[in-house]
């Protein structure tokens, strides 16, 4: 797959077929556009090619809102390149390009930078200055300009139509399963272990703090069975994310026992998988208390069908 940050880098070899969003998640409603954009590619000759946004326009917008994203732009770069798209521009979405109608888009980046000859776009999807652009000017702009335009019914999962925003709220519910689900893969969260407060040693289960992304949502406090990816290997694992309440934690800390794991990790990249919710956060009356449920989590992760 060919990145391109700027349009002034990319040289037309052939037409594109295309589609323009955000992809937060790249769930399964997004991954039946990227399937019908090899299908058009294949049988017409055109090179398939994905235009979103990094960072997300909402940054621009509203600089101080704490917006938390499914994707980190290596996840994205990585599922699209797993899906088998040419090409993937990465726009900015600065001053000039906010200030674009949806026709000056059309006219002046699909045809005349890109030579867009078939375009995809979502069930909702509307783009340019004050959302001018929609399917109907697609559609009235595809005579005069000698493209194909397609829109995509949306994807339904149990009488539910899929979003980013419906991904994020399951997570933030703990449903991981239904996160899944929609997102057609395990949601994963990377990052490098750091030194904690080592109380975990001291009972027996000992943890791999992370340091995650901040851009990263993670999902609601409590405890998880994950598959753990250390140095190219697979682990079974329970993590936490939380406080910490039983031993007076304030700080929020996401923390994964690796079972049947020993060694030092100490500034490694990790990833965890998420597969099912435990339980939520619990402030324990003792530890003892907290080591009887560390005990029940590992047997049911142990047992978990990976």
């Amino acid at each position: 797959m060919k990145v391109f940050k700027n349009f002034k880098d990319y040289t037309s070899q052939k037409p594109l077929a295309l589609s323009l969003g955000m992809f937060d998640g790249v769930h399964l409603g997004h991954k039946s556009i990227i399937d019908e954009l090899i299908k058009i590619g294949s049988e017409n000759g055109l090179e398939t090619a994905i235009l979103t946004f990094w960072p997300h326009p909402r940054f621009v917008f509203n600089p101080n809102e704490d917006l938390k994203l499914l994707n980190t732009l290596e996840d994205k770069k990585f599922l699209m390149d797993k899906y088998c798209i040419e090409n993937l521009f990465l726009k900015e979405f600065d001053e000039e390009f906010r200030n674009l109608t949806g026709e000056e888009f059309v006219r002046q980046i699909l045809i005349e930078k890109l030579n867009v000859k078939y375009l995809i776009i979502g069930y909702d999807h509307s783009f340019g200055k004050n959302k001018s652009g929609n399917f109907e000017l697609l559609q009235k702009l595809s005579k005069e300009l000698d493209f194909e335009v397609e829109q995509m019914e949306a994807i339904n999962i149990h009488e539910n139509n899929i979003s980013s925003t419906k991904v994020r709220n399951a997570l933030l519910s703990g449903n991981i399963k239904e996160a899944n689900e929609m997102l057609g893969y395990s949601y994963s969260v990377s990052g490098t272990v750091v030194h904690g407060k080592k109380i975990g040693r001291t009972i027996g289960y000992p943890t791999a703090n992370i340091e995650t992304d901040s851009i990263k949502i993670l999902p609601k406090k409590g405890a998880y069975i994950v598959e753990v990816f250390v140095k190219n290997q697979r682990y079974k694992g329970m993590l936490s994310i939380g406080t910490n309440p039983t031993v007076n934690g304030e700080k929020l800390t996401v923390e994964v026992y690796i079972l049947d794991f020993e060694g030092d990790i100490y500034g490694e990249k990790i990833t965890v998988k998420f597969r099912d919710f435990l339980h939520d956060e619990i402030k324990f009356e003792g530890l003892e208390k907290l080591i009887e449920r560390l005990d029940e989590d590992k047997r049911l992760t142990e047992e978990f069908d990976f």
